[in-house]
């Protein structure tokens, strides 16, 4: 299908697409000699085409800020999407797929909501629709699912997906800062936007899992359903007891087989500081993957950024080149993968954490325990501690395996007695 000479057509010029440009000039010769054929950005769409841009002065590309510039070039043998956001590149790839072009994108959000639509008019037109970069930046988890662990039946699949909530955690726990501090902190280096909703709340993590199932299970997790937490509540309280435990608290996307169906969701969690995910510290992801063949596999890595990010673009532009365009766009051959079995949240199993806020006086320990109980949640460890004021006092439980539902129908109860000063803080334990 390509010629001698691979020409792209790249939709944003922004950090990832500008380093996706750095790559193609620095390894230029790498590449070719990978390919047998050289790899160049002929046209690049933006927003603005007279802006000053940081880019080597090797290059030589069409800046242009009409889509029809990238669609109706027939010399453009793959479309690049970086541009970000839901509407445009939705309009850009369904297009170029419609004329058989293939699309190489690192957009999670788009393909965690609308990526059915595109997948199925990708097959529709016999072309490709790749996407390593939308999950885990560098981390090669879309091609080592498509491929490597084909012929595995997953288990289980653990990861820390976002590492600007990954960084926020990681000095909360260290520096022992608070919450805003740490974000503030993120924002200046470069991990955290200026708007951090989609981070902090764990919806980018929750788009980048919906990915994940599909490619792990071949099936179709609505995002809407995904129960998601962030890391806003998180309080330096709760860190230090944590540690007290052995534990971290770490934000977490996570799916497995249970009980029939799949429990997925991404939440805030204890885990283990000796734990192979509790070590993930940092701007760093990591995603753990069980398969029933392979057993344990972890890989580890930057999660984001200009190189690590354009690396991966660079991994599926180089895949197209090598398969000709020869479509294995989720690993599963349907044309529209099947709904997924949902375990319902309430159903879901695991060890709690709970931090109870109550007035110091006799009976207190009593009363909870016995409401437990009586929600068949058994204590595996229990602490007390005094404070200066010596009338409010924490006291913190952690639980052996209980259903979710009886854990929510137990703060329930106990935080409409009179000794709670405070709402119950409780996170699942990994």
């Amino acid at each position: 299908m390509f010629g001698g000479l691979i020409r792209l057509g790249l939709a944003g010029l922004g950090t990832v697409g500008a380093g996706l440009a750095k790559i193609l000039v620095s390894n230029a010769d790498w590449i070719e000699r990978r390919l047998g054929r050289r790899v160049v950005i002929k046209t690049a769409l933006v927003r603005n085409p007279d802006k000053a841009r940081d880019l080597p002065p090797d290059l030589n590309i069409l800046l242009t800020a009409d889509m029809k510039d990238l669609l109706d070039d027939p010399e453009l043998d793959i479309i690049v999407e970086l541009m970000g956001g839901l509407d445009a590149p939705f309009a850009l790839i369904s297009a170029a797929l419609t004329q058989g072009k293939p699309v190489v994108t690192a957009n999670k959000a788009l393909l965690a909501e609308r990526g059915n639509e595109l997948f199925s008019l990708a097959a529709e037109h016999g072309t490709a629709l790749y996407y390593e970069a939308s999950v885990a930046g560098g981390i090669p988890i879309v091609q080592v699912l498509k491929e490597s662990l084909a012929g595995n039946r997953i288990k289980a699949l653990t990861g820390i997906l976002n590492g600007t909530a990954n960084y926020i955690l990681t000095e909360m726990t260290v520096r022992g800062l608070d919450f805003q501090t740490a974000l503030e902190q993120a924002q200046t280096k470069g991990y955290a936007e200026a708007d951090p909703t989609l981070d902090i709340q764990g919806m980018d993590a929750a788009h980048k899992l919906i990915l994940l199932i599909r490619l792990a299970y071949g099936r179709d997790y609505p995002l809407a359903q995904l129960p998601v937490q962030g890391i806003t509540q998180v309080n330096p309280l709760d860190i230090l007891f944590a540690g007290e435990f052995g534990y971290c608290i770490k934000l977490i996307a996570q799916v497995r087989e249970s009980q029939g169906g799949l429990d997925a969701g991404v939440f805030t969690a204890l885990v283990r500081r000796d734990d192979i995910l509790g070590k993930v510290d940092g701007p760093f992801n990591a995603v753990l993957v069980e398969g029933n063949a392979v057993g344990p596999l972890m890989l580890y890595g930057q999660g984001a950024g200009d190189l690590p990010t354009g690396s991966a673009v660079l991994a599926d532009i180089m895949a197209l080149a090598r398969s000709d365009c020869n479509p294995n766009n989720t690993g599963f051959p349907e044309t529209v993968l099947p709904k997924a079995e949902i375990l319902a949240p309430d159903l879901v199993r695991s060890r709690h954490y709970f931090r109870f806020s109550v007035l110091d006086r006799p009976g207190v320990l009593a009363v909870i325990a016995g409401v437990l109980g009586q929600r068949n949640i058994s204590i595996a460890q229990a602490v007390q501690k005094g404070l200066p004021s010596g009338r409010n006092v924490p006291v913190v439980f952690i639980t052996h395996t209980a259903q979710v539902r009886n854990v929510r129908a137990a703060v329930e109860e106990i935080n409409a007695q009179s000794f709670i000063t405070a709402p119950t803080v409780h996170y699942r334990i990994l």
